[in-house]
């Protein structure tokens, strides 16, 4: 079933959605359908909400593939296909979407000089302790999909860094997933300066070059938030108690501020102006995992508080719903920067380390994505057998 409002017409007054671009922040969608490219819809976000492009994941094609009838056609094709594994299925379907998707996003790429108009297409979740197996996915999957605007997504991995520069190296599009870490997000941002550089070598065109980090939000407050509801149930200190309730929903976006400025530092002096000289683009953080998980919490907060120039926001329809609704604007990627450094001291001084959240959050993400896509290559083994 399509998410409810999520291709309601914009209101009459101003669409806080479009209004994002003048801060310099572009909207991409974190949702993926056939029914978006079939009915026009996709096409009407762009004309209305002012998207600037898309990103998918395992999970998304799940839904997509295991909730609807909307591909029933392609897989009664697909099940005559005696050459066809499962994961060869699902990339026929996947690679239809994404196609469709870039082609509806054309426009954007070309009026932004390549800047958006992006959809991503992940690399198998089991290759992600795996460089070589990376490379090799990566370059298969930018082949088939034949859209210059296109991304293929790696995670942030210590295996997949070396992948990274490799393929930027040779001119693929690049979207980093599953970046938790400050420290890992310059290792990211090195391997893609790197990257570029190699390319420049190899004669490579840089204009034309785009990768965004995608830099994970959500999914931080919930793990620290629940810890430090361990701890305060287990002190009755009251200094103790006041620390730790100071921290309650603030450590997420602390963090992705002080990265933030991680990236103004990286994208700036000698080494990065010989490469902008040529014509490279920054690599954008992407804010991913934007939607609320506490209801305590407003529920566009990690949109609102995170706008910047030179960052991109991937959404799921509910978070694109609520801030055209309500969303409120302002440059908060500046704000208080000493602020969100008290609030990763006084992390450490409660007793929790970022370093330990970070790496269970990324072997946490690694897992989920790879059950995710156990689950889409069941729905897709199903639906092909069903059909025969």
């Amino acid at each position: 079933m399509q998410p409810s409002g999520i291709l309601e017409n914009s209101k009459a007054t101003k669409n806080p959605l479009k209004e994002l671009l003048a801060y310099g922040q572009s909207m991409w969608l974190d949702y993926i359908r056939r029914d978006l490219f079939t009915s026009g819809k996709l096409k009407q976000m762009i004309a209305d909400d002012g998207l600037r492009g898309m990103t998918s994941n395992p999970a998304i094609f799940e839904k997509a593939i295991g909730d609807s009838s909307l591909y029933d056609d392609m897989l009664k094709s697909l099940a005559s296909r005696a050459d066809l594994d499962t994961t060869a299925r699902y990339e026929q379907i996947a690679i239809r979407d994404i196609q469709s998707a870039a082609d509806a996003l054309h426009p954007v790429y070309d009026e932004s000089k390549f800047r958006d108009g992006y959809v991503s297409l992940e690399v198998s979740p089991y290759l992600a302790r795996k460089t070589q197996e990376t490379i090799d996915e990566a370059r298969r999957l930018w082949k088939a999909v034949q859209r210059e605007n296109v991304m293929i997504k790696i995670p942030g991995t210590a295996e997949g860094l070396p992948a990274i520069r490799q393929a930027i190296g040779e001119g693929i599009n690049i979207n980093i997933t599953l970046l938790f870490a400050q420290d890992v997000y310059e290792k990211v941002a090195e391997a893609y300066v790197a990257g570029l550089e190699d390319l420049d070598a190899r004669g490579g065109n840089l204009k034309k070059m785009a990768s965004v980090a995608s830099f994970f939000i959500s999914r931080i407050d919930s793990l620290i938030d629940s810890m430090i509801n361990d701890k305060l149930k287990a002190t009755t200190d009251a200094a103790q108690q006041a620390l730790l309730k100071s921290l309650l929903g603030k450590v997420a976006i602390a963090n992705g501020k002080l990265t933030y400025q991680s990236y103004e530092r990286i994208f700036s002096g000698p080494r990065w102006q010989a490469l902008a000289a040529k014509g490279a683009q920054t690599q954008r953080v992407l804010w991913a995992s934007t939607s609320t998980k506490n209801p305590a919490y407003r529920d566009v907060i990690y949109v609102e508080e995170l706008i910047g120039p030179d960052t991109v926001n991937t959404m799921p329809p509910a978070t694109i719903d609520a801030f055209r609704d309500h969303g409120k604007l302002r440059n908060a990627l500046a704000e208080d920067v000493p602020g969100a450094a008290k609030v990763m001291s006084d992390l450490a001084t409660a007793g929790i380390s970022m370093k330990e959240v970070t790496d269970k959050l990324t072997n946490d993400g690694v897992k989920l994505f790879a059950d995710a896509f156990d689950k889409l290559l069941a729905a897709v083994a199903k639906s092909t057998q069903q059909k025969t």
